[in-house]
């Protein structure tokens, strides 16, 4: 029987986890449940006092168009092995998407999670672009005025500023920031920040190291300048850095020589195409043409 999960189904949940996610980060996983966690998030499959399956779906505030709607992000849907190929999985996702349908206009879920929930009507509606630089492309720059462990606050002040270029972002606060950098310490990696000469915040970047490479998952920038400052610093870690941004962030004038590549990043369901025309003041009938109605370029970092 699939239930709104409560306290009592914790270490099922978490069972879940350990055994159906195997390729997950485990420190991610780690982080995940000590401070993020909240039963109230997950709808359960029971079975004779057991979790058999379980799903994740995190309430969020989205800005579009100027106006703030409720959606949630789906993600980590899954059913303990004993308990497969019995139809569990698309039940526990169906009710899931019940639920979401009566309650909010859109939602989300990971790329990642495509082939699992198109069926039930999901498809790209976010784009990244990740470019790989080497150390030569930015030598040049000197990465002073960088240093690590910002202050969250510093960082929602220049998020916040640079987020307006865009549309369909989450509504982030103070509390946000405070687990970003739990989470990216947690994961053995570092959070870069650029100052500039009067001691203001122009950007930060999120790097964890990978193999050869340092990572840049959310890199926010108020100019080119803080934008290679980062960069720079980055390559202090590691001679190649992979950078990844919104599609909608064109850098390749800035980085001719480097590989782009394009990848969708989250998936989005439109639940009531009658309602968000009403609130729109427009007439659609997919999540594409939800989407097209956006007034600014999309931008959307998180997938859970």
């Amino acid at each position: 029987m699939i239930e709104h999960a409560d306290e009592r189904m914790t270490s099922g949940i978490k069972e879940n986890w350990r055994k159906c996610f195997t390729l997950d980060d485990p420190r991610f996983t780690d982080y995940f449940f000590r401070y993020e966690y909240d039963p109230s998030y997950f709808y359960v499959d029971m079975e004779d006092n057991t979790v058999a399956g379980s799903i994740c779906r995190i309430p969020h505030a989205v800005m579009f168009n100027g106006r703030v709607l409720q959606a949630s992000m789906l993600s980590h849907a899954c059913t303990m092995p004993d308990y497969r190929n019995e139809g569990r999985l698309r039940k526990l996702i169906e009710t899931t998407v019940d639920v979401c349908e009566h309650s909010e206009l859109i939602t989300l879920v990971g790329a990642s999670y495509a082939e699992t929930y198109r069926p039930f009507g999901f498809e790209p509606v976010y784009y990244r672009s990740s470019y790989e630089l080497i150390r030569d492309e930015t030598n040049r720059i000197n990465p002073y005025g960088c240093s690590y462990e910002p202050h969250p606050l510093d960082m929602l002040k220049v998020y916040s500023a640079f987020i307006r270029r865009f549309n369909g972002f989450y509504a982030r606060d103070l509390a946000y920031f405070v687990n970003l950098k739990r989470q990216i310490g947690s994961r053995g990696g570092k959070i870069i920040a650029y100052f500039d000469e009067t001691n203001k915040i122009r950007g930060y970047a999120t790097v964890l190291i990978e193999g050869k490479e340092a990572r840049i998952e959310e890199c926010i920038y108020l100019d080119s300048n803080a934008l290679m400052k980062l960069i720079s610093a980055a390559m202090q870690e590691r001679a190649i850095v992979s950078l990844h941004v919104s599609s909608a962030e064109n850098l390749t004038r800035l980085f001719p020589e480097a590989e782009r590549r394009d990848y969708p990043s989250v998936l989005a369901r439109l639940n009531d195409a009658k309602l968000f025309s009403k609130l729109f003041n427009t007439e659609v009938r997919t999540i594409q043409e939800a989407y097209g109605i956006s007034t600014r370029p999309l931008s959307l970092n998180e997938t859970i």
